[in-house]
């Protein structure tokens, strides 16, 4: 083990040498049992098992665990449920060239591409799926030649099951607590942010995270600057290379449950939703129709953080997360229905060249497939209807309005 991980054991993804152990835990578990009979009901227990003890022999590390198990399985849904997953990571190339022409007129020569490698960082993300934004970005590091992937926060309200948090903690994942006091919040938020420094500095790890606690449900995409000063509680902000990484899915699969739980809240302000509710938008999100996605490196932060160092502590926080947001908002892939929603809120047709009488007539049809979906016994259509089509224009406002700001 890295010298120093036993602080984090409480949160901390598996290291090599727990693999094994947690392998043979998770083949023993009931209930993960009971999940693997539903994918192979025809073959009994001792060969299902047997056949995953044979796939995991040379699983060394969690990478070994995501390159033998994960990546078939996410190639799998990219090519069932997106019509493509591309990456667009010339920010971080640029930025490498051109530290590679600044060593090289300290005679310190070495290409762009080693330069690349040396460097780990911490991928700050909008948030479109509690499953799939980390594990796309996996397979496009692997697919790109990084010679890594990421480690991911994955908060424990979701690790409802022991075979479930088992499982993530062989994906690279370390444990975000939710549903605390105060006091205990600071706590948990001081020993996550060491933790994400070490995995960086120390066990030489990419990390992912989302810029907020939850999914902006409207698709307005805002980093929480309580995301930010948690990262700086570890140690100098700098020495985590932060990326603003923009996600841009092409039709949501969750957009309907989002609109119900619009409506629900509206109805009802002390509305919860349930671990079922938790467990249909993580299945919707894996298995539903998503399109074309994209996910797109800005600037790194490292770049031009500096800039804000001499302002005032609220302050530099403040400003560096409206930095980052223009920075997620410039990276935004817009799509016809993006353009639409945006006119069918506005009662115009101001974005027509962006889109077909084709592209309006797919999306309407979309729409209204997803609002039949949505069972509410006081259903309320223009509400409903109203809360998507927002969802689809707030990335097209929000990179209309950076754009503007040049």
């Amino acid at each position: 083990m890295v010298e120093g991980i036993e602080q984090f054991n409480d949160i901390r993804p598996y290291e090599p040498e727990e693999m094994k152990q947690a392998f043979n835990d998770l083949l023993n578990d009931r209930q993960f049992n009971l999940i693997m009979k539903g994918f192979a009901p025809w073959l009994p227990k001792f060969l299902r098992n047997g056949l995953l003890r044979l796939a995991f022999i040379g699983v060394k590390s969690p990478l070994d665990f995501q390159k033998r198990f994960m990546k078939p399985v996410v190639q799998y849904i990219i090519r069932k449920h997106t019509d493509g997953c591309t990456f667009d990571d010339a920010a971080l190339k640029t930025n490498h060239t051109s530290q590679f022409f600044a060593s090289k007129a300290n005679k310190f020569e070495r290409s762009p591409l080693s330069s690349q490698f040396d460097k780990h960082y911490t991928f700050v993300s909008n948030h479109r799926d509690i499953v799939l934004d980390s594990a796309f970005l996996d397979l496009l590091l692997f697919k790109n030649g990084y010679p890594t992937t990421v480690e991911i926060g994955i908060g424990d309200n979701l690790l409802i099951y022991p075979w479930i948090k088992r499982l993530v903690r062989m994906n690279k994942a370390f444990t975000v607590r939710r549903g605390l006091t105060a006091h205990e919040m600071f706590e948990s938020s001081q020993l996550m942010s060491r933790y994400i420094h070490f995995a960086v500095t120390k066990k030489r790890e990419n990390i992912w995270i989302a810029q907020r606690e939850g999914r902006a449900k409207d698709s307005d995409d805002r980093t929480q600057e309580s995301v930010l000063k948690m990262m700086a509680m570890g140690g100098d902000l700098k020495e985590l290379n932060i990326v603003p990484l923009t996600i841009s899915y092409e039709f949501d699969p969750c957009d309907y449950l989002k609109a119900k739980e619009f409506q629900q809240k509206r109805d009802n302000p002390a509305f919860k939703k349930s671990k079922q509710d938790d467990l249909d938008n993580m299945k919707t999100g894996i298995f539903g129709y998503k399109g074309r996605v994209k996910y797109h490196c800005g600037t790194p932060v490292n770049q031009w953080i500096d800039e804000l160092s001499e302002l005032p502590k609220n302050e530099f926080f403040a400003q560096l997360a409206q930095r980052m947001d223009r920075e997620i908002h410039r990276g935004y892939t817009l799509y016809p229905c993006n353009y639409i929603a945006l006119d069918e809120l506005n009662g115009n047709t101001e974005q027509c060249a962006h889109y077909t009488v084709a592209d309006r007539q797919r999306f309407e049809t979309y729409l209204n497939g997803q609002l039949d979906k949505i069972k509410l016994a006081d259903k309320d259509e223009a509400f409903l209807r109203q809360k998507m089509l927002e969802m689809y224009a707030n990335p097209a406002i929000n990179k209309g309005k950076v754009n503007s700001e040049k």
